[in-house]
């Protein structure tokens, strides 16, 4: 489809990221076999889907299921321990099916990879808010982290709601996150929705060519540096796995900032051949063509 106008082209690419209904209910019908293998292995508390894939803010052909499994023992001194358990579970239940480490998560890629789940292996705690469930997941390194999924969840669909923004919170998590799959950038899927959350926290509306602008300047402004949890339920968000992998992601950033900026200024300027013309170069080639 082609759009005639900057608003017109994020609406109908903002279809286009939507994961399909049919992808949706492929990656569920393996939901019952990943559960019943995992308390075939071990001590189970609870199953909880976490991702975005559910959440709204995925990305069609880039977004898989994550699913928390809470188990049911001590937890161990190593994570790695942790992941262990839950592929070797997963590898028996399914001889013919790539099942990998991936941290934090186990991957488990059904229908060669297109149909993909992200298992994720925790461990209740007693810390956190009352009523908050705060997990010791896997670093996306080594070691332990704190996770509280439903507290996040709950506080991007809080700002999600928000009068004026009509959803704006989840849609500009998914133009970030589009942004990040287009351009590969080695940079985390939960930190950006984090991020797009607490930034239209203090907005009063989602335009979106103004909004993935002045997202993407801000993250460069502070240099993708760590994120207080807003819910005060865990430890700090973290932009990337490594520092080789900041320095790859702040490169890409600092790009993207520039051409979503050309791209504004355009628009304000009434180009809208220009403003296409950076938002096709921002999202890889994929933006709606005029």
């Amino acid at each position: 489809m082609m759009a005639r106008t900057v608003t017109e082209g994020f609406r109908v690419f903002l279809e286009r990221l939507t994961p399909l209904q049919s992808q949706r209910d492929a990656a569920a019908k393996h939901r019952a076999s990943v559960e019943s293998s995992l308390r075939n292995a071990m001590p189970v508390n609870l199953f909880r889907e976490t991702g975005s894939f559910t959440h709204g803010t995925g990305v069609r052909n880039y977004t898989d299921v994550d699913l928390l499994v809470s188990i049911g023992r001590a937890r161990p001194n190593s994570s790695d321990t942790a992941l262990s358990w839950v592929k070797s579970a997963l590898s028996a239940s399914f001889p013919y099916t790539t099942v990998r480490i991936s941290r934090p998560t186990v991957v488990v890629e059904f229908a060669s990879g297109t149909e993909t789940w992200e298992v994720l292996p925790g461990f209740i705690t007693d810390r956190g808010p009352i009523g908050t469930s705060v997990y010791d997941i896997p670093g996306a390194s080594f070691g332990w982290l704190d996770s509280a999924p439903t507290a996040h969840l709950s506080y991007v669909t809080e700002i999600n709601t928000k009068a004026g923004i009509q959803g704006g919170a989840k849609k500009l998590a998914r133009l970030a996150k589009a942004w990040k799959y287009y351009n590969n950038v080695p940079i985390s899927s939960f930190y950006l929705e984090m991020r797009a959350a607490k930034y239209m926290s203090t907005e009063s509306s989602f335009v979106p060519v103004i909004d993935v602008c002045r997202l993407l300047e801000h993250l460069n402004s502070i240099q993708l540096a760590s994120m207080t949890d807003p819910k005060g339920a865990s430890g700090r968000f973290y932009a990337c796995s490594s520092e080789v992998k900041k320095a790859d992601a702040l490169s890409r950033l600092s790009t993207g900032a520039i051409r979503a900026r050309k791209a504004l200024d355009a628009h304000l300027n009434d180009d809208p051949h220009t403003a296409f013309y950076y938002l096709d170069l921002l999202f890889g080639g994929n933006f709606p063509a005029r």
